[in-house]
């Protein structure tokens, strides 16, 4: 996975009737876009987060 600052991530539900949860790209600590990533929410609290199976990266255009 590779990721920026800027980009969007789109975790999608683990169990039925959970909801995607979408979050933006603040920094990248990992090395070359590598994950952890510490994002902010669209409830905007900021976390880190080991991204799984369960997560596209979406890029921003510019």
């Amino acid at each position: 996975m590779h990721a920026e600052v800027g980009d969007r991530l789109r975790i999608k539900g683990r169990t039925v009737g959970t909801s995607e949860r979408h979050c933006e790209v603040l920094e990248v600590r990992g090395e070359n876009g590598a994950p952890p990533y510490w994002v902010r929410y669209s409830d905007g609290h900021e976390a880190l987060v080991f991204p799984g199976t369960d997560c596209q990266v979406e890029h921003r255009t510019s």
